[in-house]
């Protein structure tokens, strides 16, 4: 804990005393169900009286998240997205957590709205409803009526939402330098995921981040009949308002407790996967939460999509990259497969390169012998993520999320046709993934790339072997080692000089019968004799424990 964030503690004293008693509350649940103690079992329940003893330890984490409010809530539904590093059992769980926060009053809602578009609710809207919608952990959703008659849905970001997100982040802040210091939470990168966080959040509370996306999204599907995209109204749009189309439809979470569909629902997760691959692999830019609660099935069977907050970009290098991955699943080249997971991710220092590509050469041999009927590209990425994770490998945020949309689209499509298979989907993709990346267009933009690099470093190449000469010749050049387990050798030689002087000068002493003596014997003598023995066994025996007393290399 650095000195410099003991003021964010003290003027969040209020809001950390309730964070700790929460985590306070759960930990004891965790460390009770962990060591099975029966008697005290009873003792912490949930907000609906369930003793926390009963959930998994995944759960508890959930319902810590949810108790401590929408920011960590977010956080929760981020590490959702992040198996890579959580693991894909409580990535599961947290994908679970749902934000129902109390709406604000409509006199408060109506005086922000009215602040943030500089004119009265009755000069924008014909009609206003009062009541919401829905109200999520960012903002609440009003329904309304232009005075054209076009019927349209108000967000509205919750009151001081900004100042209390920004008050946990502080304390987010807090609570990761302590967890980099637990060496069990350490694996998890708290810091890492935090700065993450605090990236994604900033761009959630700018609603013309959202309005731009689907400005995106109308250009790159204007033409397609199959789905359709909310048009927002920027005339009635700001920071912190955004007003949009409204879509009358069914939510995939409400058809999911009907009977299941037949041929209407094989044919819309055909279009709704197909919609997305076109989305990753055509256009680059997707949906990044492809919920049930976020699709809708409108008249028609056409695909509404709903939440524009969260999206994905891919570059030319990480896709080129899903390229080189699907080809090496292709041609189960289990190498290739462990270059391309070692240049996605954050390698640790001390990789095991021999067991990860043991363990992926098992895994492309398990995968890659599957027929394509049989093949669930879930389970594979999964496995993968998992495989990703327990060498401590920290992909990119964009290539977790990536393959989270993945796994959250085959989920998603199964609620419409439990034999849904994305990978029969992916096959045309693939081949024409393999066939562009020989198309000349592709290989000239790549060289250009090639070029400016090397441009670049042609440039910066002799001012830096100039001042590498001039440093030496000044004589100002210096060369730092890193001496990597000197230290007990150089204290064991220390301890061993100090070991022999006090022998030779106790030896001394008793040879000249330096008072006070005993029987003829020097006391200071024999007693810096006894002394030195032991400390010549203790150096003997650490130089045995460590192997290196006679083994030659």
């Amino acid at each position: 804990m650095k000195i410099t964030s003991l003021p964010q503690y003290y003027r969040h004293a209020n809001r950390w005393r309730r964070i700790l008693s929460v985590l306070s509350k759960y930990g004891l649940a965790d460390w009770i169900s962990r060591f099975d103690l029966d008697f005290a079992k009873g003792i912490f329940k949930d907000r609906d009286g369930e003793f926390l003893s009963k959930h998994t330890r995944e759960a508890r984490i959930r319902l810590t998240m949810s108790e401590l409010g929408p920011a960590f809530i977010k956080l929760g539904q981020i590490l959702s997205t992040r198996a890579d590093l959580v693991g894909p059992e409580l990535a599961d769980e947290l994908s679970q957590l749902q934000s129902h926060v109390p709406a604000d009053p409509p006199e408060a809602i109506r005086e922000l709205i009215e602040q943030e578009l500089g004119r009265s609710i009755e000069d924008c809207f014909a009609e206003f409803s009062d009541d919401p919608l829905a109200s999520a952990s960012i903002g609440q959703v009003h329904a309304a009526r232009l005075h054209s008659g076009t019927p349209v849905v108000v967000k509205v970001q919750h009151l001081n939402i900004e100042e209390t997100v920004s008050i946990d982040l502080d304390i987010m802040i807090g609570l990761a330098e302590l967890a980099e210091t637990v060496p069990e939470l350490s694996n998890y990168r708290p810091h890492a995921v935090v700065a993450e966080f605090q990236r994604m959040m900033k761009r959630e509370l700018d609603f013309s981040r959202e309005q731009r996306n689907m400005h995106r999204f109308h250009s790159d599907f204007g033409g397609n009949p199959t789905v359709c995209i909310p048009e927002p109204y920027p005339d009635f749009c700001s920071r912190r308002v955004l007003t949009m189309q409204r879509l009358e439809g069914a939510k995939l979470t409400e058809l999911a407790h009907r009977p299941p569909l037949k041929e209407s629902g094989a044919e819309i997760a055909r279009a709704g996967a197909g919609l997305y691959l076109e989305m990753i692999f055509t256009h680059g830019f997707y949906h990044a939460d492809p919920h049930p609660g976020n699709i809708l099935i409108l008249r028609d069977n056409v695909i509404g999509l709903l939440d524009y907050g969260m999206v994905g970009q891919i570059d030319q290098t990480l896709q080129e990259e899903m390229e080189n991955l699907l080809i090496a699943l292709a041609n189960q080249d289990s190498e290739e497969l462990t270059g391309v997971i070692t240049r996605l991710g954050a390698v640790p220092p001390a990789l095991d390169q021999a067991g990860l590509g043991l363990e992926v050469a098992e895994f492309v041999s398990h995968y890659g012998s599957l027929p394509w009927e049989e093949f669930d590209i879930s389970s594979a990425l999964q496995e993968m993520t998992e495989l990703i994770r327990r060498y401590h490998i920290m992909l990119p945020a964009r290539v977790a999320m990536l393959l989270k949309v993945f796994v959250m689209l085959e989920g998603t499509s199964r609620l419409l046709n439990p034999d849904f298979k994305l990978l029969e989907l992916m096959r045309p993709y693939q081949r024409r993934m393999i066939w562009n990346r020989f198309a000349p267009g592709r290989q000239l933009r790549k060289a250009q790339r090639i070029f400016g690099e090397v441009e670049r470093l042609v440039e910066i190449l002799p001012r830096r072997l100039f001042d590498i000469l001039q440093q030496i010749q000044t004589g100002k050049f210096d060369v730092h080692l890193d001496h990597r387990g000197l230290e007990p050798s150089v204290n064991r030689l220390v301890l061993g000089m100090m070991t022999s002087a006090l022998f030779l000068g106790s030896s001394l002493l008793v040879s000249r019968n330096v008072p006070p003596l005993v029987f003829s014997l020097s006391v200071p003598g024999v007693l810096g004799i006894v002394m030195s023995m032991m400390l010549g066994l203790r150096i003997y025996r650490a130089i045995n424990k460590s192997g290196h007393l006679d083994r030659r290399d």
